[in-house]
């Protein structure tokens, strides 16, 4: 088991093993929240704590995609989950022991591209 948690505590993730591979991209989102992405299944992870949501809207899309979570104390960005069914999501690597992320694989991913 794997945690994570926001700078002040408030939101705790528990995520069933680490991640093999975290993904950075550059979308107009992304690069704003300044996440490192570990993708996984709604089922391999647990959230406690309060958390507040921005519905990403897509230029291409009428409705939104994404919901991007953070902290409503210290601000910190948890994780984003699915708005349009299924069950991936994922959570942000920066928020796990740095020793986590130096184990995984960065990926780049051209989202501003797409």
């Amino acid at each position: 088991m794997i945690e994570a948690d926001c700078l002040c505590g408030a939101v705790r993730i528990e995520v069933a093993s680490p991640p093999e591979t975290v993904t950075a991209c550059n979308c107009s989102a992304c690069r704003r929240l300044g996440a490192l992405w570990a993708y996984c299944t709604e089922d391999q992870v647990r959230i406690s704590g309060d958390t507040v949501a921005f519905a990403r809207r897509d230029l291409h899309r009428a409705e939104p995609m994404l919901a991007f979570h953070h902290c409503p104390t210290c601000g910190c960005v948890t994780h984003w989950s699915s708005l349009v069914g299924g069950t991936r999501m994922a959570v942000n690597a920066r928020l796990m022991d740095p020793q986590v992320q130096a184990a995984a694989r960065v990926r780049l991913f051209d989202g501003a591209g797409i």
